[in-house]
């Protein structure tokens, strides 16, 4: 393995010479995707490069340990043990390194999330999802921006569809697809009994055009008066839009935008990635037969996560973890959770790449 990587070494140099070419500047799509290989590469080049200057150090360490003084004799012990351990650990780290890669990872995010059992509380419980997913965003300079809302009079979400603008969007929380479980007393509770409820979430890969071709005459696009908050605005125009894919049935809406292009536009990124996740779910299907990775299958009917208020809990039970920093993760703190996730997924993967 670790022969083959003079390969990659060979072609990042090559990428750091053409990116200084004057030719490759002045194109800015040939610069864009050179930039794009290279960043790709440079973690592994990186690592490469330092592995192989802890076996230079381990063969030099090794020579001193012949020496007739003492003093040198331990300290090349000392060269050997550290390197050797930092050699190990570089393995493991370029072997994951070189696995192979979610083709999603880097693009944006669409997430939709729709109260589940439990009535009004379920509702609530996706606004509270809604401001935990915004919050985490927001922490990372991420966009969002709101596809469509249906709110209830207490200010649930019966469901909500939003945008998440920024790179590796997906790698960081494609994890978060299933059905997520709150236990806590609700507001309404007047004995004190804790209610279960839950809310479902779908984080699809925001869809290119080139991606996914749709015939404009299998859509049916129909215009409507927003409802909801709004103002006067709202009841006097049909800016909203509800676009419904014909051969598949889907439906979707959006109503956020005043403007009537703006919304078909937004609805149309929802429907792209809608349809690109269906088709990917379909490619996938024999293999995740065969194949349920340690985070899950995705299946968004699973029971991921419970959060439960009166302990301040928090359990992924993916990989059966457990936090109790409650408020923390729902003010956006989901690193405690998502980086454990990652790192379960890229072991399986690697336990299956040398079985």
């Amino acid at each position: 393995m670790f022969e083959n990587l003079q390969v990659f070494e060979n072609r990042y140099e090559e990428l750091s010479e053409k990116l200084y070419d004057p030719e490759s500047a002045g194109d800015p799509a040939l610069f864009t995707a050179l930039m794009k290989e290279s960043r790709e590469l440079e973690p592994i080049v990186t690592a490469y490069r330092e592995y192989r200057q802890c076996e230079g150090a381990i063969e030099d360490a090794k020579e001193l340990l012949e020496s007739s003084d003492k003093e040198l004799r331990e300290l090349a012990q000392q060269e050997l043990r550290e390197n050797t351990q930092r050699a190990g650990e570089l393995s493991e780290e370029i072997k994951l390194l070189l696995l192979p890669k979610d083709p999603n990872d880097e693009k944006n995010v669409i997430v939709e999330i729709r109260g589940g059992t439990g009535g009004e509380e379920a509702a609530l419980f996706a606004y509270d999802l809604y401001r935990m997913y915004t919050a985490y965003a927001e922490g990372r300079g991420w966009r969002t921006e709101i596809v469509s809302l249906n709110e209830t009079e207490l200010g649930g979400f019966k469901e909500v569809s939003f945008l998440i603008d920024g790179q590796g969007a997906y790698s960081r929380l494609k994890f978060e697809s299933g059905a997520h479980r709150v236990q806590r007393v609700p507001e309404t509770e007047t004995q004190g009994r804790i209610h279960t409820s839950a809310a479902t979430v779908a984080v699809l890969p925001e869809a290119e055009e080139v991606e996914i071709d749709i015939d404009p005459k299998d859509l049916q696009i129909d215009t409507f008066r927003s409802s909801g908050a709004g103002g006067q605005h709202i009841n006097k125009t049909s800016s909203a839009i509800r676009i419904t894919h014909l051969p598949t049935g889907m439906v979707v809406e959006c109503q956020d935008e005043r403007s009537q292009y703006k919304n078909k536009d937004k609805a149309m990124k929802v429907l792209r990635a809608r349809l690109l996740n269906r088709e990917q779910e379909k490619q996938s299907s024999e293999v995740a037969e065969a194949r349920r990775s340690q985070v899950g299958s995705g299946d968004r009917s699973e029971r991921i996560r419970t959060y439960n208020f009166p302990q301040s809990r928090v359990t992924d039970h993916r990989i059966g973890l457990t936090l109790y920093k409650l408020e923390e993760v729902l003010a956006g703190g989901l690193d405690a959770l998502i980086d454990p996730l990652i790192a379960a997924d890229r072991a399986e993967k690697l336990r299956e790449s040398v079985s």
